[in-house]
Parts: C-alpha cells; sequence; structure tokens
C-alpha cells in the first residue's frame, strides 16, 4: 500500500503540487519521520483497532490488516522524500523535449518522469522495506499477537520481531536459540535488502 501512495505523492510535490501546498506537505512528511514508533502503535491500538472491530464485525480488532495501514504510515516517509528527490533530479530537458513532442503532462510524467527515476524509486521502496521488516513495537499493539499462521488480513497474527520481543523473557535452550536464529534471519533480510538499494543506486 506504501508503494503507489508514497510515489503518487511524490510525483504531485515534484510535478503537481503549487509552491505553498508543497511546503505545508513537506512539513506534515518530515513531522511523520519523527514520531516514535510506539506513538503510531498508540494511534493504530485507540482509533484503528476498534474501528475494523465495528466495520467488519471481527474480534478485538487487532489483524493484519490494521498492523498493515500502520506499517504504511510509517514508511511512506522514506519512499515519499527519496522518491521526490530522485524525480527532481531528473533533467528538466527531458520534460521540455517531451511538451515539444506534443505530450500531455500526464504523459510526460508517466512516460519520461517515472521512468527515468526509476531507480531512486526502486531504491526508496527497497529502503522503506527494510524498515518495515524491522518494525517490532507498534506491530505489537495492533497486530493481536497470534502464533497461527492465518490468510485473512483480519485475523491476528504475529511478525517475526514481535515474536522475539514477546518471548525472549520466558525463552530457554533450544527456544531461546530458535529466537536468536530468528533475530538472525531478520538481520539477512535487512542487510540484502539495503544491499540491493545500495546497488541500485550506484548503477545510477
Amino acid at each position: 500500500m506504501a508503494v503507489p501512495l508514497g510515489v503518487g505523492c511524490a510525483v504531485f510535490l515534484s510535478e503537481l503540487a503549487p509552491p505553498s501546498i508543497r511546503g505545508i506537505i513537506r512539513r506534515g512528511v518530515e513531522l511523520l519521520v519523527g514520531i516514535p514508533s510506539v506513538v503510531y502503535g498508540l494511534i493504530g491500538m485507540v482509533l484503528l483497532v476498534p474501528f475494523i472491530r465495528e466495520v467488519f464485525g471481527v474480534g478485538s480488532g487487532s489483524s493484519v490488516l490494521a498492523a498493515s495501514i500502520v506499517l504504511t504510515v510509517m514508511i511512506l516517509p522514506t519512499i515519499i522524500s527519496i522518491s521526490e528527490d530522485s524525480i527532481r533530479a531528473v533533467p528538466l530537458s527531458y520534460r521540455e523535449a517531451a511538451l515539444s513532442l506534443g505530450a500531455t503532462r500526464w504523459q510526460m510524467i508517466r512516460m519520461v518522469v517515472l521512468p527515468s527515476a526509476k531507480v531512486g524509486i526502486m531504491t526508496s521502496v527497497a529502503l522503506g522495506m527494510g524498515r518495515a521488516i524491522g518494525e517490532t513495537m507498534a506491530m505489537i499493539m495492533v497486530i493481536g499477537n497470534s502464533p497461527i499462521i492465518s490468510l485473512s488480513p483480519l485475523n491476528p497474527a504475529r511478525t517475526l520481531t514481535g515474536n522475539i520481543a514477546v518471548e525472549i523473557k520466558a525463552a530457554v535452550g533450544i527456544h531461546e536459540s530458535s529466537l536468536f536464529a530468528t533475530a538472525l534471519i531478520l538481520l539477512i533480510l535487512v542487510l540484502f535488502l539495503n544491499s540491493i538499494a545500495f546497488t541500485v543506486r550506484g548503477r545510477r
């Protein structure tokens, strides 16, 4: 959910928004970066979880859907800021050439600007995913922490990071070792995503 929203917002800020609106939205995005994850979790637990419970009529409302929405808001600033910088880095001559050939503004954005900025956009997505994988506290507060795997987004679940945080106090022996193995898997995943991001960025 964060990718289309983030890229769309970046396009709006860089290509369409008036300067006054652009400044307000940018300050809002910067504000989102500074909010601690526990605050996101608290807002999700107080507002989003009861809303999902009332609308869908399922359990407590703590669910994968609630966690997904909270996580989407949390990683939006990363995707928006990096994508916007990449779109702004596209030379003005590219835009002028497209418009001079008869392209509309939307055609210019879709067929010239976005393909030219795709490396930076891919980097923003990879870095956003890296943050999403490592998020713990907010997910514990809204996802329900059920160890049972379910395919429905309306059911509770448990993230790998949440599993470590919830069970580490009582873990001994093989249980503790399995949690450390989970942490190692998370580390490898985050390093892999960051490596992809920096490799793609280096080929710019």
